[in-house]
């Protein structure tokens, strides 16, 4: 009997430190564009990307790798060598979550636009495909929204086809999927055309000691925008993604 009882002690001892240390082990590679990354002197700048404010939805011990860069589109990430850096380190087990979107429609830089039929697309599919070679776990998000209401107060979408793709390499590849433009367009349009601006940038001059004159931005987020858009991001991880709840808080 005491021999049993050892031996069921000992079995629950592994359980506990294996499930603690693939928490402890994890990390979540994030890559994508500004409104993903981190924000330079986060105490007063007003802009934050939302992937900045996700660790503290995080259980201690879970290592958020922000990658995300300012500017970047799904070409350039891979040009600059950013995701080749990540490679090197990625390990079985780790997540990499992707968006991009937003710098992929700048059709007069031609280091950063991609065709959201051909190269955006393949570009994804890429990355999937070399994350899960790595044994990691690839999440595709599609692009938050931008702020963009017209003379009727109604919602207009800006991203074209690009979000389109995302959906389809996720379900043509099996990928979770995180539809962040279908989410925002709700926040957006639930905060209304004037509370909406509080979600982003949007000061006139004088208002802000960071911003020394008026600025009127719809696309990157603030600190409540990024902390809505992380909760959002949250959520729809716990319904889509397999395993990811034990490492929230």
């Amino acid at each position: 009997m005491i021999f049993l009882k050892l031996k069921q002690y000992v079995l629950a001892l592994a359980i506990l430190f294996s499930v603690n240390g693939f928490a402890q082990n994890t990390t979540i590679y994030m890559i994508g564009d500004s409104t993903m990354a981190n924000k330079k002197n986060p105490d007063e700048n007003p802009e934050h990307g939302w992937g900045q404010v996700l660790p503290s939805f995080f259980k201690d011990g879970i290592t958020i790798e922000n990658r995300a860069v300012n500017g970047r589109s799904s070409k350039s990430f891979r040009a600059e060598g950013r995701w080749d850096a990540i490679l090197k380190t990625l390990k079985k087990g780790d997540y990499v979550f992707i968006q991009f979107g937003h710098n992929d429609q700048k059709e007069k830089s031609p280091e950063r636009y991609t065709n959201p039929h051909t190269t955006y697309r393949h570009n994804l599919i890429n990355y999937v495909l070399e994350a899960r070679e790595k044994g990691a776990i690839p999440v595709l998000f599609s692009s938050i929204v931008r702020r963009n209401f017209n003379e009727e107060g109604v919602f207009i979408d800006t991203h074209g086809a690009y979000p389109l793709e995302v959906r389809l390499v996720a379900s043509e590849y099996h990928v979770p999927f995180i539809d962040l433009q279908y989410e925002t367009e709700i926040l957006e349009t639930s905060y209304g055309v004037e509370k909406s601006k509080l979600l982003h940038l949007h000061f006139e001059a004088g208002t802000s000691s960071y911003y020394k004159e008026a600025k009127h931005d719809d696309t990157h987020l603030s600190k409540l925008g990024a902390t809505e858009v992380a909760k959002l991001a949250v959520a729809e991880l716990k319904k889509n993604v397999p395993d990811i709840s034990k490492l929230l808080k």
